[in-house]
């Protein structure tokens, strides 16, 4: 049913109780006026004093109702008309109510422990006709996210906490467990084989000049005859035995190989144990990544990743959709399989909500109020009218009936007690 239809449906049975209400007064008008037709005598006295009663009841109720949303047959009476006058101080009590009664901070605790929220949440995420959309909206807020990085004020920021973040006082067992596990993988005998191999190639290239020096160290310090009978040959044998070694030094492994693995696994052993190394680890992080150069050539790789999210992020079978959309759906999987999750989750509502609800409770408050204090005078008498004026008009009935009952049983006890009564 639309709001007009709800609207004619409460204006009709508002016309119908007010008239009910009206013929009940109007009934007690004439009984009052026909009980002076009556031959004397004592029940039409008690009938003449019941119907006055009556009817002065139903006055004073009648009075009282209309004074509430206009003033009675249009006479400016103080007092009367009182919520056409008092709207915004009635709109600023009725958000107050609403705020902090029917949203209470125990009323909105108990719903939220009385709801699953780690459940709802797992099952919006497990269906892909949910949670598809929901990848699709956070890729669609992402280049908005990453534009508020690339604010001046932010990237103030985050040159002062990158540094603190990759040098802080962890930094040492961090970048020792990274390590780790690249020499667990052998890369770091692929970063020796690669230096080997542009040793042989610059060796190579300068053997000559090489050669050269060699010859003029050993003249320095064996003279000039020894320098030219043996320099050439020194030099020749020194070059070769350089080069055999370097050969010698395969990926299956050899001596030099072997030392530079334990060097390299004592040194990450330090860096893991040792605070002081770990220390000045730190501090050689901080210096270099708060270098000016660092920080901007920092900037440009971040600037080329956020150009490619950015443009990924904005196709409807790119990456970030599809990485987010397992990462949803990882998150669902996990509210299902781990209890600890799912308290946080639930605990983590419950706080988020509390600390909300002081801030929301005023704006709905002062929502609530401005729109009554929005709506024209005759919106929200009619409004108010439509819902409590039924309710309203059976105080008007009440107040009729119950002034006939008590003057009737009044002039019947003072009768009692004192015989004539004149009421």
């Amino acid at each position: 049913m639309s709001d007009s239809d709800t609207d004619t449906a409460a204006r009709r049975e508002l016309s119908r109780h007010r008239g009910l209400a009206t013929s009940l007064l109007a009934l007690m008008g004439g009984l009052t006026l026909g009980s002076y037709a009556l031959p004397p005598g004592y029940w039409p006295s008690l009938l003449q004093a019941a119907a006055k009663a009556g009817f002065v009841g139903g006055i004073a109720d009648w009075f009282a109702v209309t004074a509430l949303f206009r003033h009675p047959l249009g006479i400016p009476i103080p007092h009367t008309a009182i919520i056409p006058r008092q709207k915004e101080r009635l709109g600023r009590a009725l958000g107050r109510f609403v705020a902090t009664s029917v949203f209470s901070a125990a009323d909105v605790s108990r719903i939220l422990a009385g709801l699953d929220v780690p459940a709802i949440l797992r099952r919006f995420l497990a269906d892909p006709a949910s949670s598809r959309p929901a990848a699709v909206a956070l890729a669609g807020m992402l280049p908005r996210l990453l534009a508020t990085v690339e604010d001046g004020r932010a990237r103030r920021v985050m040159a002062r906490l990158i540094p603190r973040l990759i040098g802080g006082q962890t930094s040492g067992q961090m970048v020792s467990r990274v390590l780790m596990g690249l020499v667990d993988g052998g890369k770091h005998q692929e970063v020796f084989g690669f230096i080997l191999g542009q040793l042989r190639t610059a060796m190579a290239e300068r053997e000559e000049t090489l050669r050269v020096a060699i010859e003029e160290r050993v003249r320095e310090q064996g003279g000039r005859l020894i320098g030219w009978a043996l320099g050439a040959s020194i030099a020749k044998r020194v070059l070769a035995q350089v080069n055999a070694e370097l050969d010698r030094m395969s990926p299956d492994g050899s001596e030099l190989r072997d030392a530079f693995d334990e060097w390299v696994r004592r040194e990450i052993d330090r860096l893991r144990d040792d605070p002081a190394r770990a220390a000045e680890l730190s501090a050689m992080i901080r210096q270099v990544v708060a270098h000016e150069t660092v920080q901007a050539w920092l900037w440009d790789v971040w600037a080329r990743m956020r150009h490619a999210l950015e443009t990924d992020a904005g196709k409807p079978n790119g990456r970030t959709i599809a990485f987010l959309e397992e990462a949803l759906a990882n998150l669902g999987t996990m509210l299902a399989s781990d209890p600890a999750a799912r308290q946080r989750v639930q605990d983590a509502t419950q706080a988020v909500a509390a600390s909300l609800l002081p801030a929301a409770q005023d704006q709905l408050a002062d929502f609530i109020a401005r729109i009554v204090a929005g709506w024209d005078t005759a919106t929200i008498t009619d409004r108010l009218e439509l819902r409590v004026g039924k309710d309203l008009q059976y105080v008007r009935i009440n107040g009729t009936l119950v002034g006939f009952l008590v003057g009737g049983a009044l002039f019947a006890a003072l009768h009692a007690v004192f015989g004539t009564v004149a009421f």
